[in-house]
């Protein structure tokens, strides 16, 4: 077995060789997959990491060049995408049943994605749903419809756009004449004078003392909320589940199997059981109001945030 060249190579460097690199791995069979989740999770298996994250660099390839229309360099555009690989690799859980290109395709497009809505246009790009659903598609659907000018849009190719994407006309008028208009630096000068600059009229984003002060006190809730939970736990549970869901570090099954001795199954359904008791009472005190919460727009269930 190689040094992981694949896993070591920037694309940027040489993409010509990174690509000759996609091609020294063999697809796997879903039991192969697995293996090589377990061994790289359980034991720490660089080898096994090697064939699972190299087996799949063609798919970055194919999803990277899916992307190429946006006038960014390739060799970026499969970088942002072995990062969303790479971070597949770590969340995957192969006892769901889903083949890991299935589950690792979402996390590489959302990789590459990003990296386009970053790099294209930070000054007319925003980051809602309905702003990337039509920048990622508008292009696209124009080209279908043989719509190629630079113009504003016939309305009824603005309305079939629109019932397509499931969005507003407007939304549709104003990112495409987003999308065919150019960049301008913020540093220009306002007026012939040059004294001012349009960066001068941009309001301050940076959180004011109340927000500062809601979060604050959102995040103390929510660990209290999660004292409260792992106060239900017994101590096994409780030392298992910290150290497999709470530290920056977690240790492996196997380094906890061998504390406990106890299999690394056995570790694992006890961390499950640990999570869902966890995740359970946490639930329970928040909607009971058994802990009040904090004034202040909701961020969604407590116990998401232990996923």
């Amino acid at each position: 077995m190689g040094s992981m060249n694949a896993l070591n190579l920037h694309p940027a460097d040489s993409l010509t060789r990174y690509l000759g690199e996609t091609r020294k791995y063999p697809f796997l069979t879903a039991e192969q997959e697995i293996d090589f989740t377990r061994r790289w999770r359980e034991q720490g298996d660089r080898e096994a990491l090697e064939q699972l994250v190299g087996s799949h660099l063609r798919l970055v390839v194919k999803m990277a060049r899916n992307h190429a229309g946006y006038g960014l360099p390739l060799g970026d555009l499969i970088s942002e995408g072995h990062v969303g690989l790479m971070q597949s690799v770590e969340r995957y859980d192969p006892e769901r049943g889903v083949r890991f290109a299935t589950y690792a395709m979402w996390w590489i497009r959302a990789a590459i994605q990003e990296y386009v809505l970053r790099s294209w246009s930070l000054v007319k790009m925003g980051t809602t749903g309905a702003q990337k659903k039509l920048f990622f598609n508008l292009r696209r659907l124009k080209s279908r419809m043989h719509e190629f000018d630079n113009g504003d849009l016939a309305p009824e190719t603005v309305a079939a756009i629109a019932e397509e994407l499931d969005v507003p006309e407007a939304d549709v008028v104003q990112m495409n004449r987003r999308l065919g208009s150019g960049d301008y630096s913020l540093n220009a000068a306002m007026g012939p004078e040059g004294e001012d600059e349009w960066q001068d009229l941009l309001p301050e984003d940076s959180p004011d003392q109340e927000a500062l002060l809601v979060e604050a006190d959102e995040l103390a809730w929510r660990r209290r909320l999660l004292e409260h939970g792992l106060i239900k736990l017994n101590e096994r549970e409780r030392q298992i589940l910290e150290q497999r869901r709470l530290k920056d570090n977690p240790l492996t099954l196997e380094v906890l199997s061998r504390e406990y001795g106890i299999s690394r199954e056995r570790v694992r359904q006890i961390e499950n059981r640990a999570f869902e008791k966890l995740e359970r009472a946490m639930r329970n005190m928040a909607l009971t109001g058994g802990l009040r919460r904090p004034a202040g727009p909701s961020s969604g269930e407590a116990g998401a945030q232990m996923a």
